[in-house]
């Protein structure tokens, strides 16, 4: 077996409930997504000299998620597009916001963070187990290919 299917076995569980499911579909994503904005709210003076070419995406929300797809990669190429793609949503969401709400998006940010977390661990209690990234941390990146694996058996692309 490979180690992106132990993985996703894995994490799936511990995500067995429908109303914990429901709620991982909601929460991931917008954790996700917060965690980006949080980052892209740091400011990135250092990375001033790719302005010309990144424009507002030379910042360290950037950086980190070229990170995180490396690691995706690694275990599979096609989940690492999709997340590539929903990377992408992530970034552009962020700096529609930055841009709409000038130095408000980290605020923003921790707010859907702290409200995504208190509604997953509800739907961990649901579930009656507790959340995966606490028996290992890699499952923190687990969830978000979880549900891109779901997105892909739905559209019949193998992942």
């Amino acid at each position: 077996m490979r180690k992106i299917d132990e993985l996703l076995h894995e994490y799936g569980l511990s995500h067995q409930n429908p109303t914990n499911k429901l709620i991982h579909w909601f929460c991931v994503p917008a954790i996700f997504f917060s965690i980006v904005g949080l980052i892209f709210s740091i400011p990135s003076d250092q990375l001033a000299e790719f302005r010309p070419v990144l424009g507002n995406f030379a910042n360290w929300a950037t950086v980190i998620l070229f990170v995180v797809l490396i690691y995706y990669i690694t275990l599979s190429v096609p989940l690492a597009l999709g997340m590539l793609l929903f990377s992408a949503f992530c970034l552009a969401f962020a700096n529609f916001l930055d841009l709409a709400f000038p130095g408000k998006l980290w605020m923003i940010s921790l707010g859907i963070f702290i409200l995504a977390w208190i509604i997953q661990f509800y739907g961990h209690k649901v579930e009656g187990k507790k959340p995966s990234f606490l028996k290992d941390i890699q499952f923190l990146m687990i969830g978000p290919a979880w549900l891109m694996h779901f997105v892909f058996k739905k559209v019949g692309l193998a992942y």
